[in-house]
């Protein structure tokens, strides 16, 4: 038993020996351990094989890169197999002629396996002709493919071992790592340049680690090997087999798209797979596309369709400057309709639409529902595009097919506030917002309503608005803002010259509106300051009018101290003064007559400036007035009857006036001027004693009488009673300023 145990442990370390020994090339041992036979000529022994291998480094949108690194890998292997890997001939030939079997096989493939692997072409050659079968010829085939051995590829090739199958699934793995000299070879040798298999495909952008059944063709496009597509065209590779690789689901009833993931959607050919898998230079696009439609179609959508869902500008660009259809219409069966620009907008990609707008695309192509880029923005909140459409010149006055425009629909979904931030700040950047409507929308009006007072400087600065246009009700800008209470707006608007006076179409004009809207004290007292500083304009608005109105003193002083007529008339037939005395400002009614109004003047209603004073039960008013009209009485003068010797004698006609001083004048003689001290109404008991008996008390209101400074009593006889009032109210008015400045 011991001698039979130690025979086995002799042995053992014999074969080993010879494994060693064939793995590094050392023939002499090789030579003596099987001239002694004491070795196993098939014995499997561990060993530490150098080994070469490829890694292929993936990218997002070029090819995979090859890095060749050797390892030290611990394995199981026979003696052949150790010098078939190690490329030692000699060692080969004479385990061959010692017995060792071509054909066993061992975790690391076959003798002819690690020959091909390797590239010993000239062991690979030995071991054909020693007899390898079918199976050991397949896989050293398979592996020469997968590493790019082409010498190797050929010789075994020339065997005619290799079954059909797996040389199209040779061509696809050679197609996948881009090793173009073997599938040139294998084109050579007659292999289908579209027949299939199921391989497994990688890619990082989109995501994809999966067994899927491809072409040649379209398994080089995910792996991004340019040359290889290239070489594949020109050889007739066909591009319309389809393959199931895409990750987005088109749904021909709807508009609806689904992202099922990388090999879950509908099976599409190679140009579609070249979009959706994007090589950086877009050659292989290129390439495809001398032998595609650039306006082929799947499930309704076109290949521009594709490219924009797939987010890819690049290919788009490509798509369209081969002449694809930029106005292409999607239609699906339950109706709905919508260009490439919809699709863009409504899933907000930026790049993808700034390339259709650069090839000038509709900017406001309309759906089926009549909704524009622009609401498709507002309504999927894709700010940016929204951006990008308004400064290439969207329609902002467009509206659907339910009459909403494109403020309004910003209001519906709540986006007012991100839409009016982007146009204000257009608008200040110095880019012009276009509307093909300024009735459904102007910016300077938009810019009114939100109280921009800045925006409005910078539209009229340029020039790009009439500052009086009007909308379909017929607002103007000065009116929305003083109707929405923007004061600082309507400050801006009326000092660049807006006309408050234009008049909406119920008739309103800018100050009716204010003062139905509650700003009516905010608005005018910038429009007083507007008429200070000589910039209100308005063809139908009287500025002295407006001052009287509101009894400012010193604007109606400016004014008359710039030509405005004191007694100028308005559409009632009413002068300033009239105006004062109705709102009741004895300041603003004393200017006025001191400045020459007229008291007499009656509007369409026939009323005077004192019946007025009087019908609104002004006692001060009315006052200021009377003095006004009795003081220009008794200066001006009149015929009076002056009666003599206090009643005695018979009256007669004199013009009596009365001076400034205080002297009352009949006559040039010092006995006909008297200084006055007082007037009163109606005549002295001792004047009505002496009239007993001529009817003195008849007229008796028509009376007055003046006593003099001298003592004397003088009796006047005015034509009316009134005009004995105002002639004893001049007189003692002129006598107390007199007395009162000595």
């Amino acid at each position: 038993m011991r001698q039979l145990l130690k025979l086995a442990q002799n042995e053992f370390s014999e074969s080993q020996n010879l494994l060693i020994a064939s793995l590094e090339g050392d023939e002499l041992t090789v030579q003596a351990l099987l001239d002694n036979q004491s070795a196993d000529i098939n014995y499997r022994g561990t060993v530490d094989l150098r080994l070469r291998q490829l890694d292929f480094v993936q990218h997002e949108e070029s090819a995979d890169e090859l890095r060749i690194e050797y390892v030290i890998f611990k394995t199981d292997a026979t003696p052949l197999f150790a010098a078939s890997h190690s490329g030692h001939v000699e060692i080969v030939k004479k385990l061959l002629v010692a017995g060792a079997d071509a054909n066993e096989r061992i975790f690391r493939g076959y003798a002819l396996t690690a020959a091909a692997r390797e590239g010993h072409n000239e062991v690979l050659s030995i071991l054909l002709k020693s007899g390898a079968y079918q199976p050991a010829c397949e896989e050293a085939f398979f592996e020469a493919c997968l590493t790019g051995q082409v010498n190797a590829a050929e010789i075994l090739m020339k065997w005619e071992f290799i079954r059909p199958e797996v040389l199209a699934s040779a061509l696809i793995h050679a197609s996948i790592r881009g090793f173009l000299d073997i599938v040139k070879l294998l084109n050579k040798n007659g292999v289908g340049l579209n027949s299939s298999h199921r391989v497994l495909l990688r890619s990082l952008k989109p995501s994809l680690h999966s067994n899927l059944e491809c072409t040649p063709l379209i398994a080089a496009i995910i792996s991004r090997q340019i040359s290889v597509v290239k070489y594949l065209l020109r050889a007739g590779a066909r591009t319309d087999c389809k393959a199931r690789l895409g990750a987005w689901s088109w749904d021909m009833s709807s508009e609806e798209v689904l992202r099922v993931g990388a090999g879950m959607a509908e099976p599409f050919d190679a140009v579609w797979c070249a979009i959706e898998y994007w090589e950086s230079t877009g050659s292989i696009l290129c390439m495809i596309l001398e032998h595609v439609n650039v306006n082929s179609e799947l499930h309704g959508r076109s290949l521009l369709c594709h490219a924009i869902l797939c987010n890819n500008d690049e290919a788009a660009e490509i798509l369209l400057r081969r002449g694809a259809n930029i106005e292409f219409c999607v239609r699906t069966t339950d109706g709905a309709e919508f260009l490439p620009i919809h699709l863009a907008s409504k899933r907000g990609l930026l790049h993808v639409l700034k390339v259709l707008i650069t090839h000038k695309c509709n900017l406001d192509a309309q759906t089926e529902k009549g909704e524009t880029p622009l609401m498709l923005c507002i309504i999927h909140d894709h700010q940016e595009c929204f951006l990008e459409l308004i400064n290439s010149g969207a329609d902002l006055a467009a509206r659907d097919k339910d009459g909403n425009t494109v403020m309004e629909i910003a209001k519906q979904t709540g986006k007012t506030a991100f839409v009016y931030q982007t146009v204000c700040n257009v608008i200040l950047s110095g880019r012009k917002l276009y509307s093909s409507d300024l009735q459904t929308f102007s910016p300077l009006h938009y810019a009114a309503h939100h109280g921009n007072a800045e925006v409005i400087r910078e539209l009229l600065k340029r020039k790009e608005a009439d500052i009086d246009q009007q909308d379909k009700t017929g607002l103007t800008a000065a009116m929305i803002a003083a109707q929405g209470g923007q004061i600082e707006a309507f400050k801006v608007l009326v000092f660049l010259g807006a006309n408050i006076s234009v008049k909406n179409m119920e008739g309103g004009d800018t100050m009716k509106l204010a003062e139905q809207a509650g700003y009516k004290d905010q608005c005018e007292e910038v429009l007083c300051n507007a008429i200070m500083a000589g910039v209100l304009k308005g063809a139908d608005f009287q500025e002295i009018h407006f001052a009287a109105r509101k009894g400012n003193c010193e604007l109606l002083d400016h004014l008359l101290e710039h030509g405005h007529s004191v007694n100028s008339l308005d559409k009632y037939g009413s002068t300033p003064l009239m105006i004062t005395v109705r709102e009741g400002y004895p300041d603003a009614c004393k200017l006025l007559l001191t400045r020459g109004a007229d008291c007499h003047i009656s509007n369409t209603a026939g009323e005077t400036a004192l019946s007025l004073a009087q019908k609104v039960a002004s006692k001060m008013v009315e006052g200021i007035i009377l003095d006004h009209i009795a003081r220009k009485v008794v200066l001006t003068g009149a015929q009076l009857l002056k009666h003599t010797k206090q009643g005695k004698g018979a009256p007669h006609l004199k013009s009596v006036k009365l001076l400034s001083s205080g002297v009352i004048s009949w006559g040039g003689s010092k006995k006909r001027n008297l200084l006055c001290i007082e007037a009163c109404i109606g005549a002295s008991q001792e004047f009505l004693n002496n009239r007993k008996n001529q009817d003195a008390g008849k007229n008796e209101l028509n009376l007055f009488r003046v006593a003099t400074k001298n003592g004397k009593e003088i009796h006047f006889d005015a034509a009316a009673n009134f005009s004995a009032e105002l002639w004893t109210r001049g007189i003692n008015l002129l006598v107390k300023e007199t007395l009162g400045s000595s």
